[in-house]
Formats: structure tokens, sequence, C-alpha cells
């Protein structure tokens, strides 16, 4: 595939404003196969963009799932539907999504100081059908990103106008069921984008999920991608009962099957409602881009891991209610400042400023109701960050990305304990630079070094004492320093086939983090990671283009833990491998296998996990020129996999003491669901 020539200039916003580039992306993926020849468009061989057609051949099970479009990164699920999933990438177990930035259509998903876990990414409010884009990138390498993004970030973007109106309805196993209605029709000069999602899944639970959710979007907009302006509403609501992760001790004996549960009344429910908007000017001389978002995020989350441990008599369920406003706004403007023979510049300046209010605590409950107060806290956090970036190239075959970021943070926590209550502020500066070398028409080197960071909960900045035990504890700095480097090539010099490979090195100071579940903040010792990445993206004719993943991460910790160096979940490796058909008469198609490889469950690696293997598939036959419809199957190979594991100590009721096991949450069996889809 021939790359089409374009200005440095234009490059240039497309790596550092992804979000100026929807209409381009969008027709090279259409005209030019699945996956776009990033050669010349990227400053790593770690980042990239997906469009819409290749995302809408991915099979997923759950909306978060989308994400693992970005190679080498796994969406795993250990709790009820309404959750957020838990990702793994680059040799870490992300949690809930630390270390992974995620954004919507210019908007934050990880939610800082949450009740739960740093970082709380939940993406059920997501319509697959409305996203244009997924724009990812791996590693601390740009300036622009900020926050919970050293491991990566992912961003997807909603699209203004859709190529038609749809309606479609899902039916399937486990008393699924399915529907959306989305159009963007012509109003008052611009297009007034709708869609409304309605769905119900039990999954395959003794005690089934009941997750019941309505998601609507509701936008204007008028003229183009990178010259124009919309507002967004959305509105989500979720509610779910959970199966949590069982003890692997108590399904060897019998005692519960692969999907019961132990306390039936664990489970949650979820609202998001938010308010944006985004305004984007382009000249060939400069180009501007404003977004500000208003977010309400609730949540009510019960959860007991331990069952019988700490509590005898009511058991050990406790409840995490979170409340919080978010607002924020980003700037950027980058002018073309020199252009002079085959040497041309762009300097990108850029602000990003949010605040968190957030009303959020944790308490002992017994069958949803509340025994007793760990903490209750009044937390408001704000941030600033301003980015400098300079983006040159200095001949056909080289360009330089150089950038710096100060980042600025203030947390205030009003708790009902005075000891855990104070004001605390720290502040970072990041620098970072890229380096892309490609005398070759074919084929580009990679050289990238960066710092990131990733902020802690707000209330481990200030707290003297554990609020469980009442035992002194240090306060923990408000932002941890990461380090990252990377070696990289891309390539399309095999006929029909795009390679990339990367080698990289990933060290924190820390990885200090919050512990919801017990109230305290713990924090962990340095650590280095370092891996290697490769993906291939085949277009083996007109209708068939095969992918394949595949990523090895080796972590470790720092500071001389008696107990061992391995870090626990960390990844090890993963791969992936998809058969995609398309244009073979009104047929399409799609499988893929995913590797979710074994990862150590305790600090000297003499537990660990198994690896965990999927295969997914889609048919779709299409009748006439407006509906199609759709078979896709999950697990097909119905392997009794474990979708997570974790090792710790737990009691059941019957035991006398505690004991330490693993616990495990099993992959959904195999099933099935079938869809219509009407466009007119």
């Amino acid at each position: 595939m021939t790359l089409r020539p374009i200005p440095f200039a234009l490059a240039a916003l497309f790596i550092h404003a992804p979000a100026l580039a929807d209409d381009f992306v969008l027709q090279r993926v259409l005209v030019e196969g699945s996956r776009a020849n990033q050669i010349g468009l990227t400053d790593s061989a770690s980042s990239g963009s997906v469009g819409a057609k290749e995302l809408a051949q991915l099979t997923v099970y759950r909306p978060g799932e989308l994400l693992e479009a970005t190679p080498g990164l796994i969406a795993s699920q250990h709790s009820g539907e309404g959750k957020a999933n838990q990702f793994y990438l680059r040799g870490f177990n992300l949690d809930h999504g630390t270390d992974l930035a995620t954004w919507v259509d210019g908007m934050p998903v990880n939610q800082r100081s949450h009740a739960h876990g740093q970082g709380w990414t939940d993406l059920n409010f997501l319509i697959p059908e409305l996203v244009a884009r997924l724009d990812y990138r791996k590693g601390p390498y740009s300036s622009a990103e900020g926050d919970f993004s050293s491991a990566g970030k992912a961003s997807l973007a909603y699209a203004n106008r859709l190529v038609a109106p749809l309606a479609s309805v899902t039916l399937g196993q486990d008393n699924y069921a399915r529907t959306v209605f989305a159009g963007s029709p012509a109003a008052a000069g611009g297009h007034l984008l709708y869609a409304l999602e309605l769905m119900k899944n039990d999954g395959p639970w003794t005690r089934p999920d009941g997750y019941r959710k309505v998601n609507a979007v509701l936008r204007y907009s008028r003229g183009y991608a990178n010259n124009g302006w919309n507002v967004t509403a959305m509105h989500y609501r979720g509610h779910w009962n959970a199966t949590d992760q069982v003890p692997l001790r108590a399904v060897a004996s019998g005692q519960l099957g692969r999907f019961d549960a132990l306390d039936l009344s664990d489970g949650g429910e979820a609202q998001r409602s938010s308010l944006s908007g985004t305004w984007r000017r382009t000249t060939s001389d400069e180009a501007t881009h404003l977004s500000a978002y208003v977010i309400r995020n609730r949540l009510d989350l019960y959860s007991n891991f331990t069952y019988f441990l700490n509590d005898p008599v009511n058991g050990d369920q406790f409840s995490q209610p979170d409340r919080r406003v978010t607002s924020g706004l980003d700037g950027s403007h980058t002018w073309h400042v020199l252009r002079n023979g085959a040497v041309s510049s762009d300097m990108t300046v850029g602000v990003q400023l949010q605040n968190d209010n957030i009303f959020n605590g944790l308490y002992d409950t017994r069958a949803r109701q509340r025994l007793a107060t760990t903490r209750e806290d009044h937390i408001v956090e704000t941030s600033g960050a301003l980015f400098l970036e300079s983006a040159t190239r200095w001949s056909e075959a080289l360009r330089t990305v150089v950038g710096v970021r100060a980042n600025a943070y203030r947390f205030r926590v009003d708790g009902d304990r005075a000891e855990n209550s104070g004001r605390a502020s720290d502040s970072l500066l990041t620098p970072a630079l890229s380096i892309a070398y490609g005398p070759w028409q074919t084929t580009e080197l990679y050289l990238n070094y960066g710092h990131g960071f990733h902020s802690n909960d707000a209330r481990g900045t200030v707290a003297t004492l554990d609020p469980k035990t009442l035992d002194p504890v240090d306060r923990t700095p408000g932002l941890v320093r990461s380090r990252g480097m990377e070696v990289g090539l891309r390539t399309v010099a095999i006929p029909k086939t795009e390679t990339t490979l990367s080698v990289y090195r990933l060290d924190f100071d820390s990885e200090l983090t919050y512990i919801g579940d017990a109230g305290n903040t713990e924090a962990g010792d340095p650590s280095r990671r370092y891996g290697v990445e490769l993906s291939n993206n085949y277009q083996a004719n007109k209708w068939l283009t095969v992918n394949f993943d595949a990523a090895y991460a080796r972590a470790r910790s720092r500071g001389g833990n008696p107990a061992g160096d391995r870090i626990p979940g960390a990844v090890e490796g993963v791969a992936q491998v998809g058969l995609t058909v398309d244009k073979a008469g009104p047929w399409t198609g799609a499988l893929r296998l995913r590797y979710f490889g074994p990862r150590p469950l305790i600090e000297d690696d003499s537990v660990r996990s198994r690896a965990s293997v999927t295969l997914n598939g889609r048919v779709g036959y299409r009748i006439g020129k407006d509906m199609r419809i759709e078979l896709e199957g999950f697990n097909l190979t119905n392997r009794r996999d474990s979708a997570i594991d974790y090792y710790y100590a737990s009691r059941l009721q019957n035991e006398a003491e505690a004991v330490d096991d693993i616990h495990f949450h099993p992959i959904e069996p195999r099933s099935f669901r079938l869809s219509f889809v009407k466009n007119w």
C-alpha cells in the first residue's frame, strides 16, 4: 500500500490533536483497508489509530473490550457486568484503570480519588455504534498526555454524523437483549445526532446478574472535524447483581459451582450524566482546539471478597458509595512556525484544567444494610497543566517532537477524622522526546524517551491514621513519576503487510496505590518493566485480512522486598490472532483468538495463574441494501478458564481460620447472540 504524501504540519496535527483528523482517518480506513498505514502519521511504533470499520468487526462481549483493538491490551472482568473492567497492559495489572488514561469524546473516563480504586474507568456508558475512531498511545512519550498515561492512553471519538440511521435488535442466551436506535438528521444548518440503547443481561451465573442499563446520547454539530463545533449530552444508568471471584478450594471440593456466589447481595448501581462541547478551527498556518465538560458520576458498590474473615457473624461485605462532579477545560493552539525548503516546524501550546468535587466513603454492610462506618470524606481535587511541544521535520527522512509538561495538583480532604483531613499539593515537570527516521519509503525507525506520572488518592496525601486499625501511617506524595524509553520499527516492506516492533523500558519511583477496599494507602516499591511488542496486519486479498499481535513484559520491583521481587498480577505474555472477511458478496465474518498468559500472584512467584484462551467469532449476511443479520459467538471452544485470578486469605463460614487461596472469576461459557440491523 502506497502512503499518500501529506504536509508535515498536517501530520503533526494528527499526532498531537488526533480529534482533528476524524474525517481523514475514517476515509483512509474505508478506502485502504481495515488498518490504515501509519507511516508518517505517528511518532512511535506503539501508537496508532483504529477506524470505525475495524472496530465494528470486533466481537466484544462488553463495551470495554473495544479497547482490545489496542495491541497488547487485555480487558477483563471479575464481578457483575455493570462494574468497571480490569485492564492489563505492558506488564501492569492496571486494576480498574490506573496508568491507562482513557478518554471518550474529549472527556476523561478515569476517576481520581475514587471510593473503589484510583483511576476507576467505567466504560459501560459507551455505545459502540457511535465510535468513529480509537487512538492509542503506549508509554509516557508525549507531553500532551498527563495523569494515568504512563502505560498507555486510549481515546475514543464519537462520530458527528452517521452514514445512515440505524435500528438494531440483539437477542442471546442468558436472557440477553439489546436494542439501539440512532440517526443524525440535518437540523438548523448542522446535524442532530441521537442514540438510545436499552440492554439487559443475566449472564451464566447461578444468581443472575440482572444487569439493566439505559444509555442515551444527543449531539448537535456544525461544520467539520477540523473546522466546526459540537455540543453533546449523555446519560447512562445501570444496576446489577455481582458474582465476584470465588475461592478455588470451594469449587474443587464441590461446595460451590464455578458460577455460584458466596454473598448473594453483592452488586451495584451506577449513573453518569455529562454535558460537553468542542470547538476547532484550522487554517493553513495554525490550528486551535477548545473543549469543556461537566460530568456527574454516582456509584453504589457492594462487595465481599473475604467472606467471613473479619466478621464471622455478619460477613465481610462492604459498601463504597461515590458521588462526584468533574469539570474541565482543555485547549491547544498550533502554529506552523517554520517552512524553509525541506525543513518545517510546528509549535503547540496547550492547557488542561480539571476539578473533582467528590463525596465518598467506606462502610461495613450486611445484605446492603449499613453496619459501621470506616471513613467518610469530602474531597476537592484540582489540577492544572501547561505543555509545549515542537514538532520539526528536518528532512524527508528525519523528524522530531520535543516537549515539556508542567503539572500542578491541589488536594483538600475533609474527613470524618481530623487526623485524616487536611490540604496538600504537588507538582511535577515531565519532558518528552521522539525521533522518527525513515530514509526508506517503506520503513521508519523510532526512538522515544519521556517522563510521565500518575496521581495518588487525595486521602493518602493527608492521612496519618489507618481508618481500620487506627495505626499510624505515612503520608504519600500526590504525584508519582515514571520514566520510559522505547526503540521501535514500522515497515510495509513486505507486500500487503504492515509490521511494527517495539522494545521498551518503564520505571516507576513507587507503585503507590490507594486500597479502596481497606480504606488506606499502600506504598509499593520502585519498579522496572522491560517488554517487547510485535504487531502485524496482512491484507491477504480484497476480502481477507489477517492480524497478529503479541507482547511480552518482565516486571520486577526494585526495593529489596524479602518476600520477592515479582509484582502480583503483572501481565507477562499476551497475543491475539484475528481473521476478518469482508467484501465477500453479502457475507462478512471474523474470528479472534485471544491468549492471556499466566501471571505471578505472589511476590516470590510460588503461586501463578493459568493462561486463558478464548475464541470469539462473528458471521454476517446482508439482506438487500439496508438490512443485515449477524450471529456472534463467544468462547466457541467452551474453555473453563479464568477471566482473572487473585491470591489472598479468606474464610468461609464453615472454616475455623483464614486460608490463603487462589480466588478466580470464570470466563463465561459458550454463548451466542443474534442481531438484526436495519438502515434507511
